[in-house]
């Protein structure tokens, strides 16, 4: 067993390799998150948004009036706006081409000690698509957790949510088997009546709040006795989608565990300029620039969440 560590500018490498004979061409990496709350239509993606995009929202009085001879304006019209000001993010990472000479992937980088090969060919391809993975995992805990005070980070939507009225405002308790359908229910009741049954309004939960209420409708609880949906215990659900008083449910995998919230969909914005900065992660060999062996791994991006209507937003906070 062989441990090396390198450690150059800002990236520490760390290799720990066990010689086995041929390789077996595959890593193994732990289970990353998607930004499944963008890739599965749970808000508005507006991309080509170089500087700031303006969310224009009109809202007016009460439009009908009782018929007479003359025009008489029926209402008011307000015009507000939001502006949707993506932030810019970068990832730089710096390996050297020696710390991988003495590894069974060396072969790889040619026999000559300018290693012109650059990086061992299958764990650069390794390498870019575990970055990529990676950098889609923490942009789905920052759509719904980012702070922009903090450091790669942009204001997420429970920041941003913060502006809903006080009675959509709920504080309730933290979240476990015995409360969750009644705490889902109480963020239910606090939609505006005006905005139940909209075509694109959704519940939104965490994945820790989604198993439970999976094990709830499973029955032998005291909220649900016998052997809950469609008598089958805990063998009814099968990955399929979920709802709650009709309204369709999303599991927001970067939520916080406690976090619930209501909203339309079309009223959640994430922004950035193009949507291929997420899939494009650059490799290069810096030997040809400063003749070093290190290899450079660059990806570029922008982001930025915004919420259209505060108004039509109910948000739940266990505490």
């Amino acid at each position: 067993m062989g441990n090396l560590k390198k450690t150059d500018l800002a990236t520490t490498v760390n290799i720990t390799t066990t010689y086995a004979g041929e390789w077996a061409a595959k890593y193994v990496s732990c289970a990353l998150l998607k930004s499944s709350t963008i890739d599965d239509g749970g808000v508005t993606v507006m991309p080509n948004v170089k500087y700031k995009s303006v969310i224009s929202k009109v809202s007016t009085g009460d439009l009908i009036a009782d018929g007479t001879c003359d025009f008489d304006a029926s209402s008011s019209v307000d015009l507000d706006e939001v502006v949707l000001a993506p932030e810019e993010f970068q990832v730089n990472l710096q390996l050297c081409k020696k710390d991988f000479i003495d590894t069974w992937q060396g072969i790889q980088m040619g026999y000559s000690a300018w290693n012109p090969n650059g990086l061992p060919t299958s764990f650069a391809d390794y390498l870019v698509a575990y970055v990529a993975s990676k950098v889609a995992s923490q942009n789905e805990v920052n759509v719904w957790q980012g702070e922009t005070g903090n450091a790669g980070e942009y204001d997420g939507l429970e920041t941003l949510a913060t502006c809903a009225p006080a009675p959509q405002k709920l504080t309730g308790a933290v979240l476990d088997i015995s409360n969750i359908i009644t705490q889902m229910q109480l963020v239910v009741d606090a939609i505006p009546n005006s905005l139940y049954g909209s075509e694109d309004l959704k519940l939104y939960i965490s994945a820790s709040a989604a198993k439970l209420y999976v094990r709830a409708l499973g029955g032998f609880t005291a909220t649900i006795g016998a052997a809950g949906t469609d008598n089958r215990g805990t063998q009814w659900f099968n990955n399929g989608s979920l709802s709650f008083g009709g309204i369709p449910v999303f599991v927001g995998r970067g939520m916080s565990d406690d976090f619930m919230m209501a909203a339309e969909s079309s009223n959640l914005f994430f922004g950035t300029g193009l949507m291929s900065d997420y899939n494009e992660v650059r490799t290069i060999d810096m030997s040809e620039t400063d003749g070093s062996q290190n290899v450079r791994i660059v990806m570029r991006f922008t982001a930025g969440m915004a919420i259209g209507c505060c108004d039509d937003v109910v948000t739940y906070t266990g505490s």
